[in-house]
């Protein structure tokens, strides 16, 4: 590798790793990404409502899936999304990756109860009742203690640093629950379907119900994608605030000792 493509790896990641450069870029997709996901979304719900069969098993109550599916993926996602922010925070020190793990967890969050409320209004005419201590049931709401875990522990620590850097190992140690949630169906006995979609062997679900489904999926990532980089940009513009503050403060401190000394 020569010098020049060493500094021209380097200029890219310094590139990627800018804040101002993010604020940049973030500002011009932004609109588009929320236009987007806001259109495809009203696609997937006219798909799932107006077009996709009645299962012939399940009726109407099938047409949860159009919204519990994608958000169980997002929920997953999101916290892959944390690990993957807290590697790069604690080992690369990349300083924009705090600010990524911080505003995917409410966003993560939010997505894990949607999936478990979801589920639950599924499960009741499927399985008689709302809740059940399901493998699949119960590492998802695992899997929203975490995140509630992540979110209280960044607010409990009072040092923004120290707080980065406990949250990058709580999300680091709390990825193993991912494989779990994935393979329960297959390890343990379960009321929960097994996965239809994502197969070796390909999709078991009919495509009548597959398509509108994905159209769905779609535009919720990119609904997420979208407000993780509002949740970015705002905790962007709160620490720069914050610096600034305490600049100002330790001016004020700094002019109020010389004029005392003098």
């Amino acid at each position: 590798m020569t010098p020049s493509d060493v500094t021209s790896q380097q200029s890219l990641t310094q590139r990627l790793a800018n804040p101002t450069r993010f604020m940049q870029l973030s500002g011009t997709l932004m609109p588009w990404l929320a236009g987007a996901a806001a259109a495809l979304i009203l696609y997937a719900l006219y798909l799932a409502f107006f077009v996709a069969p009645e299962d012939y098993q399940q009726g109407q109550t099938v047409k949860i899936m159009f919204i519990h599916v994608p958000a169980a993926w997002l929920a997953m996602m999101g916290y892959a999304l944390i690990a993957i922010s807290s590697f790069g925070y604690l080992v690369f020190r990349h300083p924009l990756a705090d600010v990524s793990a911080k505003a995917a967890a409410p966003i993560g969050a939010a997505f894990t109860f949607l999936a478990l409320a979801t589920g639950s209004l599924w499960g009741k005419p499927m399985w008689g009742t709302y809740w059940v201590w399901d493998a699949r049931l119960t590492s998802m709401l695992i899997l929203l203690f975490l995140y509630f875990g992540l979110i209280a522990l960044r607010s409990a620590v009072e040092d923004e640093a120290l707080a980065g850097k406990l949250c990058a190992v709580l999300g680091l140690v709390g990825v193993t629950i991912l494989p779990i949630i994935k393979f329960s169906v297959d390890w343990w006995n379960t009321l929960h379907q097994p996965a239809s979609v994502i197969r070796m062997d390909g999709p078991t679900i009919h495509p009548d119900l597959l398509w509108p489904l994905l159209v769905s999926a779609i535009g919720f990532s990119l609904l997420f994608f979208a407000l993780h980089a509002k949740g970015m940009r705002n905790e962007i513009l709160r620490r720069r605030l914050r610096s600034l503050t305490i600049a100002e403060v330790d001016r004020a401190r700094g002019a109020s000792a010389a004029a005392a000394a003098g």
